[in-house]
């Protein structure tokens, strides 16, 4: 006679007080830890996870995408939209200080002095003229190359690239790019050739070194005067999409391909390893909208904008911390361009909008978030589970809310079941939910997701699970 089969008592909790953010392989074979979806989440209070910054709006929105942004001194904010520049001052976007530009091609800023007054913000577009702010209005930079692009500096020289050529003004003198020191008549002009015929299209000054990218290739130009310059190939199969695609942090640059997001230290070729768990991201951009990428820095973080699926514009961006090796999803975003200046940060938008990150909300609206779970199942996941109390220590603020789901699927939205929600109060609290014994009976994997608005933090949750024997 067969016995009947024993069932298991409950087990102990199973407690989870580490979040390591957006993991997008393959989602029974990941750590706990990892979210397989996210939005609006940080990892400002890791190992607890949190609603991202907010922000503000600067001045009212243009009319037209955002072309550029630069900071004169690191402080006085410019941008470019529709052929026009503007100053950031008084609270408010001032009247155009340089009109009749070209009203499609991005812009590149850069500070530089030499022989020059003050400290001069300069920009290039490659089409319009090179263009110099002092502190009044916006002039030609006497000297410049025609078409003149992605515009830096580097060892006390301004450098540029005009298609498949890097050039350099003289030293401290921004505006002689012909001669190059006192009466040499040599100007600083390197060609970069490449079997493919690419042009350049990025241009990112390091430590000893000019970074020169093509679409598919990385070089490194070293040297300051003709006659002592080099330019040392790194990688034929890894390039930037852009010249916004090109960003350093901690020494470290990560740079934007249509294969992936790489970082590169030197001293070897770029590697994508690190971005593993958002490739499913990068994968899915969509190519028609490329060129409009970006990425940018804040001091401590990398963000990396992308148009997934059909978006004509970056809707998704995406958080690397670096210190903690964490991955998140920000969404509600269409940068163009991302910019750090001193402690500040900006994003220009491409519905017009130049905005400052900071504070609880989006410009006074609530930050709306979620949080979704690997499928979680017994030892074997061929046994059936049920989920009967749920455990959670947060912090959901008055005005914020909070609200839980199960699903017995692996993926997808459809069948998601409201299991309860959280009262928002003043301080830290410990919340319990019960499910009953209809939701999600005998299911062989079950999935949380955690969502709502406002500045919330998750610190622990925890779960008391039973689990049915094969049979």
């Amino acid at each position: 006679m067969r016995p009947w089969p024993r069932i298991q008592e409950i087990a102990p909790s199973h407690v989870m007080r580490e979040f390591r953010g957006v993991n997008r392989l393959d989602p029974f074979s990941i750590p706990d830890a990892f979210a397989t979806s996210m939005k609006n989440l940080t990892s400002d209070k890791f190992p607890a996870f949190t609603v991202r910054p907010g922000y503000s709006l600067l001045g009212s929105a243009f009319a037209n995408p955002i072309l550029g942004l630069g900071a004169w001194k690191n402080s006085e904010l410019h941008t470019v939209s529709n052929g026009s520049w503007h100053r950031y001052t008084g609270g408010s976007w001032g009247s155009s200080i340089a009109s009749g530009l070209n009203s499609t091609a991005n812009w590149s800023f850069t500070n530089f002095k030499g022989n020059l007054t003050d400290i001069n913000l300069i920009g290039a577009n490659g089409v319009d003229a090179v263009k110099n702010y002092g502190g009044a209005t916006v002039a030609n930079l006497t000297g410049a190359p025609a078409s003149a692009n992605y515009i830096a500096t580097f060892v006390n020289r301004l450098f540029a690239a005009v298609g498949n050529t890097i050039h350099a003004s003289e030293l401290n003198v921004p505006t002689n790019w012909t001669t190059t020191i006192d009466s040499d008549s040599d100007p600083y002009q390197v060609a970069i050739n490449t079997t493919d015929g690419e042009t350049v299209n990025a241009l990112k000054p390091g430590i000893g070194h000019v970074t020169i990218f093509k679409p598919n290739s990385m070089h490194e130009l070293f040297g300051g005067d003709p006659s002592n310059v080099r330019v040392e190939p790194i990688t034929f199969e890894v390039g930037a999409i852009n010249n916004q695609c090109v960003t350093t942090l901690n020494g470290i640059m990560y740079i934007l391909h249509p294969t992936g997001i790489y970082r590169y230290g030197g001293g070897t070729r770029p590697s994508r390893d690190f971005s593993r768990p958002v490739q499913d991201y990068i994968d899915r951009m969509n190519t028609t909208a490329r060129s409009k990428c970006c990425v940018g820095v804040n001091g401590q973080k990398l963000y990396v904008g992308i148009p997934v699926d059909s978006s004509i514009a970056p809707d998704t961006i995406l958080e690397y911390d670096p210190k903690f090796d964490i991955w998140c999803v920000w969404k509600d975003f269409t940068p163009l361009h991302i910019l750090q200046a001193g402690t500040n940060w900006y994003q220009g938008m491409n519905d017009g909008k130049v905005i400052q990150m900071g504070g609880t909300t989006d410009n006074g609206t609530a930050i709306t978030w979620e949080w979704i779970s690997k499928p979680f199942g017994a030892g074997s996941l061929n046994k059936p589970i049920r989920w009967f109390r749920n455990w959670f220590v947060v912090d959901v603020p008055t005005g914020s809310t909070f609200n839980a789901y199960v699903s017995p699927s692996p993926s997808g939205d459809s069948d998601w079941t409201s299991i309860g929600s959280i009262t928002a109060q003043t301080g830290y609290q410990s919340a319990r939910i019960i499910m009953n014994a209809a939701q999600l009976a005998n299911s062989n994997y079950i999935r949380l997701k955690m969502s709502g608005s406002g500045p919330v933090s998750v610190y622990e949750w925890d779960r008391d699970q039973r689990e049915f024997p094969l049979v």
